[in-house]
């Protein structure tokens, strides 16, 4: 959620030329209007403005699912006006939600017996679930603080310096000390070793990524894991470890099974995992759940019975939208284990036709690995004449939005484009897009060239520069051009 502001230089109403069939007065862009307007005005009005939105389906910046099948886009359309809090009223849609989270939790291999339900819940995004369950480590680790008679204000988390910006919101909201390990050129994860070594008797818990927001790339929580047991037990403590599976949740278990990172490991206590994103669900939903029953305490669950019935409920908001946990219903019994497993491989080999695309350019360093989450990560090999960010804000001429970023502490001198592959974007665009990165280069080579023409052309004398002096005069432009787009840097999603 962006703070609102209005924009500035703009009319303070609103005009639509095809609404003028139905309306000739303009309206009040900030206000709301006196009278009515015919719907067929105020969707023409508001269809107008829409336009200018990017694609949704050439955003490669977001993880975020962009199509689903007709089908279910029909279920979540015809549930689109049921409230989910109302359990008592739509007790089909709370049963969906519960063999969800039993689902994913097996998925996951959480110690479950036969016929043992397992312990999630639905939220509206990773966010949500990362809130909640570093709540759970908070509350355990100060009931064992508060048991012992130790001090418990001071609770701190350990994460790698690559983690989503909702760690620190986590971290800030609910007073918790954010340990973060640095990162380096050419290692851009969390190293466990370190994260391991700024665990201390105030630590709630150590947060690793299965599948890092920059590269893609698995954070190695086996290692993690094991670290940390033997920690354990030379300090007595019982430090745990939470998984942010947002991205990798989905791809881990289908593309590689083998890997331990899961549940299969004693410390791993809990693991969000985002529907919207490989979950293959629309933007709205998440899912956390933890190993056992005793992982979450029970004082974080409230009852409520003014909707007519007992209701457990732990979330950090109330009413909310059914139609994304049943859009996940649907595309879990749809799919299946073997669907999912095609849906990742294909998008694995897709992002391997554009990481090979990009580097018979001979114009790119590829900075993500092969395995992880499927995308691709590159940074110029030669930034002297134009960086990435002029790469990415001319590659916007042909459709295409691509993000450009700096790395977080310490590699923030390493600038890289990263194209997340989803299942939409196939082979053709892949192949399309490395033939417009090639276009877009070929343009920039030439704008050093074209500034001087531009300036010659408007003065009687020009002083020659140097090509040290162009590039720095180009790269001055580029970086003013682009410096209203900074706060899009850091909203990677």
């Amino acid at each position: 959620m962006v703070l609102s502001k209005t924009a500035s230089g703009t009319d303070v109403s609103v005009h639509s030329t095809f609404a003028s069939r139905y309306v000739r007065n303009s309206l009040p862009r900030f206000e709301m209007p006196e009278n009515s307007i015919p719907k067929e005005a105020a969707y023409q009005i508001i269809n107008d403005e829409l336009m200018l939105d990017g694609n949704p389906r050439l955003n490669l910046a977001s993880f975020v699912t962009t199509w689903m099948e007709p089908e279910c886009d029909k279920l979540m359309m015809e549930s689109i006006n049921k409230n989910y809090v109302d359990m008592d009223e739509y007790p089909v849609t709370t049963e969906l939600q519960n063999r969800c989270v039993n689902m994913i939790a097996r998925l996951f291999n959480a110690p479950l017996g036969d016929g043992e339900a397992a312990v999630g819940v639905g939220t509206v995004g990773s966010s949500e679930a990362i809130m909640l369950a570093g709540l759970a480590f908070k509350r355990q680790w100060q009931n064992k603080r508060k048991a012992q008679g130790l001090p418990y204000d001071k609770p701190n988390i350990v994460t790698g310096a690559n983690v989503q910006v909702c760690w620190e919101k986590f971290a800030r909201y609910f007073e918790v000390e954010l340990k973060e390990v640095k990162l380096r050129e050419g290692y851009y994860v969390m190293d466990p070793e370190k994260a391991v070594e700024m665990v201390d008797e105030n630590t709630i818990c150590v947060a690793a990524i299965l599948g890092s927001t920059l590269t893609g790339e698995f954070e190695d929580v086996k290692l993690l894991n094991d670290l940390l047991v033997e920690k354990n037990k030379q300090t007595g403590w019982d430090t745990g470890i939470h998984v942010d599976a947002a991205s990798g949740g989905f791809i881990a278990p289908f593309l590689y099974p083998e890997l331990e990172w899961d549940f299969r490991l004693p410390l791993v206590k809990s693991i969000n995992v985002s529907g919207h994103k490989y979950g293959l669900v629309y933007a709205g939903i998440g899912w956390v759940v933890w190993r056992t029953k005793s992982d979450l305490p029970d004082e974080l669950i409230f009852h409520i019975n003014y909707l007519g019935a007992d209701q457990p409920t732990f979330t950090l908001n109330f009413s909310k939208g059914s139609s994304q946990v049943i859009a996940q219903y649907y595309q879990l019994i749809r799919l299946g284990f073997e669907g999912y497993r095609n849906v990742m491989d294909n998008c694995r080999e897709n992002m391997m036709v554009l990481r090979e695309g990009l580097e018979k350019t001979g114009r790119f360093n590829i900075v993500s690995k092969e395995n992880g989450v499927p995308l691709v990560a590159f940074s110029l090999k030669d930034s002297s004449r134009h960086n990435e960010f002029e790469v990415a804000e001319t590659l916007r001429r042909f459709g295409w939005i691509v993000p450009a970023y700096t790395m977080p502490a310490d590699a923030e001198h390493i600038t890289v484009l990263r194209v997340v592959i989803r299942e939409d974007f196939s082979r053709t665009l892949a192949e399309r897009l490395v033939a417009d990165f090639e276009k877009v280069l070929h343009e920039l080579d030439t704008l050093p060239a074209r500034v001087r023409a531009k300036m010659a052309n408007g003065k009687a004398k020009v002083v020659k520069q140097t090509e040290e002096e162009t590039t720095r005069e180009v790269t001055a432009y580029w970086k003013k051009f682009v410096e209203t787009k900074k706060t899009n840097q850091n909203k990677i999603c």
